[in-house]
């Protein structure tokens, strides 16, 4: 570049050189590539370190939101949202939305034109004849070529008037179609979520039960260290003893049944929301006393907002709605059509002039339009169209089956709320009554004042009080639950 504005500065009068003067300019022009190459390559160098060092930060951030994707305790939003996320279910469902979406558009474009091109190549060869003569188009060509070559092109297009209000009844179809394959994903989700709730509240419960085997197997222990010493001392029998190590014994299976039914639970939950086998699934600990009490809504309020809302509901009245376009796609078939048809047409062949002149003389343009009138199809459509009105009951019968037993489960689910909130408050009366009593009869039996058969039934009362309570408790809870979630409420946990 210098050494190039140096020759315009002088106006490029020099022009003959020496050889030294030559060799010089190339020598420094050699070095200026030398010396752009090294800058390029610098900031090649550069560009890389610094695209490396971001893919680095973003895999770093990627393994961050990846570690963060599964919380160290798990609420019951937190399961909900997961398993929406990843439910083979939900997903094979979306991929049917999409797919409807497909045969929508697939209906709509069928109102426009269908255009086509075409040509046929043919190559003859007739050895034994000297002359021989071929049609083409409208004229008559003779020649004595043994071989002959033709070819024939053409552009057509055609397009349907009238058919009965098939493309159109089509379309509607397909949009119904696209909506139920939508609804249908809300459903399942719902769905989803409905399960989950169910398998949550049953491991709350489950890990309740075991944190009471524990203060059982506690107290258990203490009357068993306590009758040891007795025994020690000459105050109570071997006989004692062994029925207090059994009443222990008892207790620690219970525990061991509650942990296996416990983590069978556990692993529904995981299987659910498409979890590992090995993934921590550790739920947080709320705060349910106040929630078991809770004021019920209306059965009538719930059923009114499920009826509108819920998406199954939805989808069988637009079940409906589509068997009158299928009855109407039936009688459409039994109507006149008319289509519109238009094309350019030409062809050539060897031994009659020019291709191109042959081209242009074979030059065809046609339009056309076609009626359809059917007359007799078997009684095809007749039946057709009976079908659909038959398939049109079967809809409506199914859509009011599944309200019954859409009020069926709402209203189960309200006397079992309020049921166990009863059962809940008599429960927790008796357990409370129940441990008075067996605090006292401990402190007699260190006593010396009760027997190990009084100890030991107090002990078994209080144990199923405890039973009857958790039971009462957690079964409020989830119909509650349910309730909010008919009448389209979070659940919150």
């Amino acid at each position: 570049m210098i050494f190039c504005r140096a020759e315009w500065a002088f106006g490029r009068k020099d022009l003959g050189r020496t050889e030294m003067e030559t060799t010089f300019a190339t020598d420094k022009k050699s070095d200026q590539h030398i010396n752009c190459m090294k800058t390029v390559m610098r900031y090649i160098m550069v560009c890389f370190m610094i695209l490396t060092w971001a893919l680095s930060m973003m895999a770093q951030d990627t393994t961050a939101v990846a570690a963060a994707a599964t919380p160290d305790t798990w609420t019951l939003q937190d399961c909900i949202n997961w398993a929406k996320q990843q439910s083979i279910t939900v997903q094979r469902n979306k991929v049917g939305v999409r797919t409807s979406r497909l045969t929508l558009e697939d209906a709509r474009n069928n109102r426009l034109p269908v255009v086509s091109f075409s040509s046929n190549q043919q190559l003859g060869y007739r050895p034994f004849q000297q002359t021989h003569s071929s049609v083409l188009g409208s004229e008559v060509i003779s020649t004595s070529n043994k071989t002959s070559y033709s070819g024939s092109y053409g552009v057509n297009a055609s397009m349907s008037i009238y058919d009965g209000g098939q493309i159109k009844n089509n379309i509607r179809l397909a949009e119904l179609n696209t909506q139920i394959a939508e609804l249908n994903v809300l459903a399942s989700e719902l769905s989803i979520e409905e399960q989950i709730t169910q398998l949550y509240v049953q491991i709350l419960y489950n890990q309740e039960a075991v944190s009471r085997d524990d203060e059982l197997i506690a107290l258990g222990q203490v009357q068993l260290d306590r009758a040891r010493a007795l025994k020690k001392a000459g105050l109570l029998n071997k006989a004692d003893v062994s029925q207090l190590e059994s009443q222990l014994a008892q207790d620690k299976y219970q525990k061991v049944s509650d942990e296996t039914t416990l983590e069978g639970y556990r692993l529904q939950l995981k299987q659910l929301m498409e979890l590992d086998g090995d993934e921590n699934l550790a739920l947080a600990d709320p705060q349910l006393e106040n929630d078991v009490l809770a004021e019920l809504p209306s059965k009538q309020d719930v059923y009114s907002h499920a009826l509108e809302s819920r998406p199954e509901l939805k989808a069988q009245q637009l079940a409906m709605d589509r068997t009158y376009i299928d009855e109407q796609l039936a009688q459409a078939s039994g109507k006149p059509s008319v289509t519109a048809s238009a094309g350019i047409n030409t062809s050539n062949t060897t031994g009659n002039g020019n291709m191109f002149t042959q081209l242009k003389n074979q030059w065809n343009n046609g339009i056309g339009v076609t009626l359809s009138i059917p007359i007799w199809d078997h009684g095809k459509t007749k039946n057709a169209v009976a079908r659909a009105r038959l398939e049109r009951e079967t809809a409506y019968l199914d859509m009011v089956d599944t309200q019954k037993n859409l009020w069926k489960t709402i209203e189960n689910y309200w006397l079992q709320a309020r049921n166990n909130q009863q059962r809940y408050i008599a429960a927790k009366e008796n357990m409370d009554y129940c441990r008075e009593s067996y605090d006292l009869t401990s402190e007699q039996f260190r006593l010396g004042m009760k027997n190990i058969v009084e100890l030991t039934q107090d002990k078994t009362n209080l144990s199923s009080a405890t039973q009857q309570m958790l039971q009462a408790k957690y079964m409020a809870l989830l119909n509650i639950a349910m309730l909010h979630y008919y009448n389209g409420e979070s659940i919150t946990f």
